[in-house]
């Protein structure tokens, strides 16, 4: 039997998960006349009905395994002039929100103007630690409140690996019980965003997937840029800096 030897540029060439190919495509959206703005922004413009730009991406950034990339992502969104909401864990095992260098990184983000949300998973705690759901939520609200000295108004669940799904809790709940402005898959006169946009996902690691107005688009793994081309008009992006790199995908 022959073995073939495989090139690694070959093999990762598949996967085009590097900061160059995902600012490629970002400002492919700015060069379509596409404006980038912060999910809090969708729901100003929502609940003060301003009418949103023709071409407009909401784009979201979900901190779930690596805050060290996320200071990349900062970069490329100063380069380009881009504002995005990132949600933020407080229990992963994978980093320390409070740690020397995290913190700082936290604390760019709410300077360089974007959004600080919480990355929630407050049905995992609950279970975990035989807490209440509610209790662990207004803590972890204040916790960040207190250690960053910033108030967020927005939150995203987090899809772990207990089994569990962090968006119950929000199944007879709304995020203004909490003095919150929403929860970012929330279906309500204010916010609105997954039901009536394209959403775009780089949540399945190695390729991309997309709903169209709430309904999963089967068999569709082009990349967000690839979609621009089919113009429209309000798209929700949501990424993730643990999928990207500069050489391969194990890099900090």
């Amino acid at each position: 039997m022959v073995v073939k030897k495989v090139s690694l540029n070959i093999v990762m060439s598949k996967f085009k998960f590097t900061y160059q190919e995902l600012g490629v495509q970002l400002e492919k959206a700015k060069s379509n006349d596409y404006d980038f703005i912060r999910c809090v922004d969708y729901y100003n413009a929502k609940v003060k009905s301003i009418e949103l730009k023709k071409n407009t991406v909401v784009f979201r950034v979900d901190i779930d395994f690596s805050l060290a990339k996320t200071s990349h992502l900062l970069d490329l969104f100063r380069e380009l002039g881009i504002k995005a909401s990132f949600y933020l864990r407080l229990h992963a095992p994978e980093y320390n929100p409070f740690s020397f260098e995290n913190y700082l990184i936290v604390k760019r983000i709410i300077n360089e103007g974007h959004e600080l949300g919480y990355h929630s998973e407050v049905v995992d705690q609950a279970a975990i630690w035989s807490e209440n759901e509610v209790d662990c939520l207004k803590r972890d609200i204040e916790v960040i409140k207190s250690m960053f000295g910033h108030d967020i108004e927005g939150i995203a669940s987090h899809g772990g690996m207990t089994g569990l799904n962090n968006l119950d809790f929000w199944k007879d709940r709304e995020a203004q019980d909490f003095k919150l402005k929403y929860e970012a898959y929330e279906n309500t006169s204010s916010f609105d965003l997954f039901s009536q946009s394209f959403y775009v996902s780089d949540s399945e690691w190695t390729r991309w997937k997309c709903y169209n107005k709430g309904e999963l688009v089967n068999n569709d793994n082009r990349t967000f840029g690839d979609h621009l081309d089919d113009k429209h008009s309000l798209i929700y992006l949501l990424i993730h800096p643990d999928t990207y790199y500069k050489r391969h995908f194990y890099e900090h």
